[in-house]
């Protein structure tokens, strides 16, 4: 199963130059990555990047983390993926793509 991280632009930079991402500064507060299935992804966006350019998606596998992957409810109380005890990794990445903005929405291509 894929679950998906939204980056921005400077930190897909960072993480694209370093190979290594300890997560967004609401996941270091948290003290563990904030990640969404597919079903989550786009309210995701919406609600968290409304208007942001720039915005990468990052596909991972759920299984790579094992027992770092904890699935907690959260938003409408939902379970979401979260990924505690390390950072993410350029080997993690299934795939990773660019989040147009159209009409005021960001565009998800989660095939």
């Amino acid at each position: 199963m894929l679950i998906y991280k939204i980056l921005t632009a400077d930190q897909w930079a960072a993480f694209d130059a370093s190979g290594t991402f300890a997560g967004a500064p609401i996941d270091v507060a948290d003290g563990y990555i904030h990640t969404s299935t597919a079903e989550q992804a786009q309210e995701t966006a919406d609600k968290h990047f409304a208007g942001a350019e720039g915005l990468m998606l990052a596909a991972l596998e759920a299984d790579t983390f094992g027992d770092d992957l904890v699935w907690e409810v959260s938003r409408g109380g939902a379970k979401f993926p979260h990924i505690y005890n390390r950072p993410l990794l350029r080997s993690d990445l299934v795939w990773v793509r660019p989040m147009p903005l159209v009409g005021g929405q960001h565009v998800l291509d989660l095939t």
